[in-house]
């Protein structure tokens, strides 16, 4: 049996686990923290949103961008540092515009397949994660705006998605607890939602029941590319392990494998250049706010149909009864988690504008860091050496497309090195 260590416990290397013990293979995890899903999968905005598919890499974007320098609760905030890896990156980001509209449809393309991959993963195995298939709602103050959304609809339509222009009385239709003055809205009926820690964290059960071997609280030291294996291949990891008690023992440890996969989100880049592989990930920082409605006032004055802010980029999703998520903004900054104040605050005033029946006496923030590539398109695929490969990168869209680009690497890893007698056929699903 072929072995396969996956380096990352997020949702991207618990669906990748998955997808290769169902394959066969012998699968190890190896991830730095305690429990699967504790960084950037562990709070986001909680949409599974196709409707939010159009990379970045606009004309548009960047001029919005320069404005929003200025204001510190804008959108989009940037440290000015100078650093080589970020402003190498912002000028390959520049230069993937001419991809705008091809990247943009691809991603969709790619969104619509993997929610099927999903829900059948989800029925399959009975992982509940609060699910709410109610459609996505996008809000537009003005004309412009409006008018721009119809544009990107032209290219979701391409990729095969179908998302209807509303007035704002159908806007209070599909959601009565919006308040505000709106021009109007996109409404993605195929839209939803749903609590990413808690799906990756039932999938990564499911992967133990499977034979899934899992290594926390690990840190990788080493990743050697041995060539020993068949066909070239074999991989040696090294990483350390701290004693679980107060001891503060480190055991340093070596394991073999015959090929691995990087899904170690904003790690994936350092880990990258150890095999010989170029993969440009910048960790933009994201924040969020779960706000808690321990009242029925509140209970019934948040929205249940996930919306989508065109003016302040800002997301929300209901997590059953009591949990409402907001969340939005994008940090340059390094790999800095800090939650900052005058990043939350936003989000918690936005909440009370547009919700005012909510009480937001008790929210729990929170930051995590997206892996994003200049061409805001994930990696997915090979890497130069025999038995490497990759499935990180994911933006803002790992929770969207992180079931097809795990079912995406598995066919790869599966016709470079075949096994036989797979765990079950492969679960692809034609898309819609």
């Amino acid at each position: 049996m072929r072995s396969f260590a996956v380096i990352g416990a997020g949702i991207t290397g618990i669906t990748t686990a998955y997808a290769l013990i169902r394959k066969g293979y012998d699968v190890t995890v190896i991830d730095r923290q305690r429990y699967p899903a504790m960084e950037t999968s562990f709070a986001n905005g909680g949409q599974l949103s196709a409707s939010n598919a159009e990379v970045w890499n606009s004309f548009a974007t960047v001029l919005k961008g320069i404005k929003w320098m200025l204001t510190p609760d804008a959108p989009l905030l940037m440290n000015p540092k100078p650093s080589w890896h970020k402003y190498s990156w912002m000028a390959e980001f520049l230069a993937n515009i001419p991809n705008y509209r091809a990247n943009t449809v691809e991603t969709t393309r790619l969104a619509i397949a993997s929610r099927n991959y999903m829900f059948e993963i989800a029925e399959r195995e009975k992982i509940e994660f609060n699910l709410e298939k109610r459609g996505i709602l996008h809000i537009y103050r003005d004309k412009a705006s409006f008018e721009g959304a119809g544009r990107v609809s032209q290219m979701y339509a391409e990729g095969g998605l179908a998302r209807r222009a509303v007035t704002p009385d159908e806007m209070r239709a599909i959601e009565p607890t919006l308040h505000g003055d709106y021009y109007g809205g996109y409404f993605t009926d195929s839209d939803s939602t749903g609590d990413i820690h808690k799906f990756t964290r039932g999938l990564a059960d499911v992967c133990k029941r499977l034979g899934v071997t899992f290594i926390n609280e690990a840190t990788v030291e080493g990743v050697t590319h041995t060539g020993k294996g068949a066909g070239g291949t074999g991989i040696d990891i090294a990483f350390s392990v701290a004693a679980p008690d107060e001891s503060g023992l480190v055991a340093h440890e070596t394991r073999s494998f015959d090929g691995v996969v990087v899904c170690a989100g904003v790690g994936s880049r350092d880990l990258a250049a150890k095999l010989g592989d170029r993969v440009n990930i910048y960790p933009v920082k994201g924040y969020s706010i779960t706000v808690m409605l321990d009242d029925e006032k509140s209970q019934n004055g948040a929205p249940w149909v996930s919306l989508l802010d065109d003016k302040t980029k800002i997301v929300t999703s209901r997590l059953g009864k009591d949990r409402f998520r907001v969340a939005g903004t994008a940090e340059f900054n390094g790999e800095n988690r800090d939650i900052r104040n005058d990043r939350v605050k936003p989000l918690i005033d936005w909440t009370r504008r547009l919700f005012p029946d909510v009480n937001t006496s008790r929210v729990v923030p929170w930051a995590g860091l997206r892996p994003m590539l200049p061409s805001m398109m994930p990696r997915v695929g090979a890497g130069k050496l025999p038995g490497v490969f990759y499935n990180t990168g994911h933006g803002h869209l790992g929770w969207t497309l992180s079931a097809v680009t795990a079912h995406m690497v598995g066919e790869k890893i599966a016709a470079a090195l075949p096994v036989e007698a797979p765990l079950a056929a492969s679960y692809a699903i034609a898309a819609e």
